[in-house]
């Protein structure tokens, strides 16, 4: 195989895929390789999809999996902050209902004197963005330069921003390419994608949020704790201080799922107050990314002496967004109230994050419109006793013709009963890492 400028290739894609596909290792020689090349176009798409199958059936170890990481890091641009006179920290979670732990985590973490870099993500599908989150704030901007993620970086202290285009090229080609061949499920393959983008924006130390329950893309706690064991490794041989924690997404987190309503309930959290599960994993969270940059403080003190507020305005305001506005609110709203006398025993994630989706918080497609103001906000919450015809859940959205499809998928979204359900101990399931 030659390049249009008929330099020879040292390697066939047709080999690699035979490779794998019959279950050898692949050297570490060929994984730069066929990374690379699919990145400048002398691996056809037919190509890579084939391999990504292969890969999907048969695997990668360790070592194939740090080098994948590391040849899709190549691929592009990776960041470097040492120059801040600061530790840098970073959190990624793999995407839940009510998810808004970014938004309240990044400036406390930050007032504590650590650069946090979150390159954050939109939403697609029943799971929430970050970006499209703080976008209903007025004026803020999620695409901004890499001189001024540094600035602010450095004078603020926690930046969220959208990734450059220069960051990981390989990933964000694999990732569409598999959501269209039915390799998305993969672990090896999702621990690349989400560590090679994390390596690549520079931060040394990464603390994992992977979700876990019926709103989670891991669904059960061994098939999670098998994703963040392989996300922790794949840190640590790339240098990077790694830990995971395994967290409860078999309900909502918090009382809020949407974008406008999430922004406020962070800051409510900011302000001292907010869920007991949203301020627990913050906390937690935050706990995680001081111990790995060797800062010992508790993180509950700036929730409640206004360092965290401070840092959240500063931060705000950095990226052109007004702390004081107000935020969007939906046209319509809808309540949904209990039919009987009982505890409040279930409510599904999934369901949850499904219909705020279909009020108009998410979207279908990448280039789909979000509406600010469209979610759910809960009432009442698992364990907590209701009296029939107490509100549940109010639906918000711009088009009230909306609510009928959402009302049906929710039928069986949540339970009252008779009985009380046994209390959660804690929204942490588990921890890995050293």
């Amino acid at each position: 195989m030659t390049t249009p400028d008929h330099h020879p290739e040292p390697f066939d894609a047709v080999d690699i895929i035979a490779a794998k596909r019959d279950r050898h290792r692949l050297a570490d020689a060929q994984i730069d390789w066929v990374i690379d090349a699919y990145t400048r176009g002398v691996v056809a798409e037919e190509q890579m999809a084939a391999l990504a199958m292969a890969v999907y059936l048969n695997g990668l170890d360790r070592a194939e999996t740090a080098r994948w990481t590391t040849a899709m890091v190549n691929s592009g641009t990776r960041l470097n902050f040492d120059d801040l006179g600061k530790p840098t920290a970073d959190k990624h979670s793999t995407g839940g209902v009510g998810d808004k732990i970014t938004l309240a985590l990044t400036p406390l973490v930050a007032s504590y004197g650590v650069a946090v870099p979150q390159l954050s993500g939109r939403g697609l599908g029943h799971t929430g963005g970050t970006l499209d989150k703080l976008e209903s704030i007025p004026g803020w901007q999620a695409q901004i330069s890499t001189q001024r993620m540094r600035e602010i970086m450095r004078d603020v202290g926690g930046v969220v921003c959208a990734a450059g285009e220069d960051l990981a090229p390989a990933d964000r080609r694999l990732y569409a390419l598999r959501d269209v061949t039915g390799t998305v499920d993969c672990i090896p393959l999702i621990a690349s994608s989400v560590m090679s983008k994390k390596i690549a924006e520079g931060t040394g130390a990464l603390v994992l949020d992977v979700k876990v329950g019926s709103g989670a893309f891991m669904k059960d706690r061994e098939s999670a704790r098998l994703l963040a064991s392989t996300m922790v490794e794949i840190g640590q041989d790339a240098g990077v201080t790694t830990t995971a924690l395994l967290t409860d997404m078999f309900r909502p987190l918090g009382r809020t799922v949407g974008n406008a309503l999430e922004v406020r309930e962070a800051v409510e959290v900011l302000a001292g107050g907010g869920p007991e599960d949203v301020v627990e994993l913050t906390v937690a969270l935050a706990r995680e990314m001081l111990t790995a940059v060797r800062v010992d403080a508790d993180p509950a003190d700036a929730l409640c002496d206004g360092r965290a507020m401070d840092s959240w305005r500063a931060m705000v305001t950095a990226q052109g967004g007004d702390p004081d506005s107000g935020l969007p609110t939906a046209t319509h709203t809808h309540e949904v109230t209990a039919d009987r006398d009982g505890w409040l025993t279930h409510t599904d994630a999934l369901a949850f994050g499904v219909a705020s989706w279909r009020l108009g918080a998410g979207r279908a497609r990448k280039e789909d419109p979000v509406q600010a103001g469209a979610g759910i906000e809960l009432h009442t919450v698992v364990g907590e006793w209701v009296r029939a015809g107490q509100p549940l859940f109010s639906l918000h959205t711009d088009d009230p013709a909306r609510f009928d499809r959402v009302l049906a998928s929710l039928e069986d979204a949540w339970t009252v009963t008779g009985e009380e359900p046994e209390p959660r101990e804690s929204v942490v399931l588990e921890r890995i890492g050293d």
